[in-house]
């Protein structure tokens, strides 16, 4: 048999000797501690816990959701920060923790721009302008004649949160004339607006969704940059009239900067496929939240245009809190 036959006949077999190019790992790939900003049974606390869920499989190792309130999330922030970046720490954050702090507060510990980077989109949250049946404010444009009139009370779950931030905007967009009245959560302004205590409140799909669906309250319009798929006959800001006033609670999970691209990339895919899975998928139904498969590029481009609205518009409305 000539050499060249004997080459050829052997490279099979050599091949085969090869072993396979190494696949990446999917993620998790190791015990994952899941850090949540704030107390359990909250908005943040659920979806985190319905991911870590998702994610879980046999043989998979486990991703064991901790709670850290505090003011800002700072000290959940921290604790990712001072953990090693190599996906056994991530963060679920919002539009506060990743976008308006550095405006809110002096000053803080970490940098989010320099120090964290958002590796997966959950959801996003529409906001509704809510008045009470009985409310004489029937309409968006009855809600604006007023507000010029006289300052009309608004009710949010607390100061600098999502939903006070989209009612400045549009108090500055369509230039009505409003007074804040902060709560400590969602329960208590509904409670309130129901009883007449103020004139309308702002509330987000999760917790509007069983006022509307009941006649408890009316929905003057979203706030998104499209309705809402869960309430499609409510009308946006943009349709009534008011140009610029796009406002949406979101959430997000994110990594210490410093972690590998490829890393960041098989987070991203991993949540992408979580919030895709079928069991996620009908419990957003029930909640009206509303996710997309965004790539890293895109969560970057959301956190630059939210910081490119909030940012300016926090700092010229004053408003601040201390760490």
């Amino acid at each position: 048999m000539s050499l060249r036959r004997r080459a050829l006949l052997a490279t099979p077999l050599a091949l085969a000797a090869v072993p396979a190019l190494a696949q990446p790992a999917a993620w998790p790939d190791r015990p994952t501690r899941w850090m949540v900003a704030y107390g359990a049974g909250g908005a943040s606390d659920l979806f985190a816990r319905m991911i870590s869920r998702a994610l879980a499989a046999p043989g998979t190792p486990p991703v064991v959701v901790e709670n850290r309130p505090s003011g800002g999330g700072i000290v959940a922030t921290e604790a990712v920060l001072a953990s090693p970046a190599d996906g056994s720490t991530v963060l679920h954050v919002d539009n506060g923790m990743m976008v308006y702090n550095p405006a809110l507060y002096s000053r803080l510990p970490f940098d989010p721009d320099r120090d964290l980077v958002m590796a997966g989109f959950i959801a996003r949250f529409p906001f509704f302008i809510l008045t009470r049946p009985e409310s004489p404010l029937t309409t968006f444009e009855e809600l604006r004649a007023a507000g010029k009139r006289q300052a009309l009370t608004y009710a949010t779950p607390a100061v600098a949160s999502p939903h006070h931030m989209a009612m400045e905007l549009l108090r500055v967009r369509a230039g009505v004339q409003v007074e804040h009245i902060p709560y400590r959560g969602m329960p208590a302004v509904l409670q309130d607006l129901i009883a007449g205590r103020v004139d309308c409140a702002i509330a987000d799909v999760t917790n509007a969704l069983p006022l509307l669906s009941t006649n408890r309250a009316r929905a003057l319009i979203t706030f998104g940059a499209n309705r809402a798929r869960a309430v499609p006959d409510v009308r946006t800001a943009t349709e009534a009239g008011i140009a610029d006033c796009v406002a949406d609670g979101w959430q997000g999970v994110s990594l210490p900067r410093s972690a590998a691209p490829d890393l960041l990339a098989r987070v991203n895919a991993a949540i992408r496929a979580a919030m895709a899975s079928p069991e996620v998928a009908r419990q957003l139904g029930t909640t009206g939240a509303e996710t997309e498969p965004l790539s890293l590029a895109q969560c970057a481009e959301l956190i630059r245009r939210e910081n490119a609205v909030w940012r300016p518009l926090i700092r010229d409305l004053g408003i601040r809190l201390e760490s």
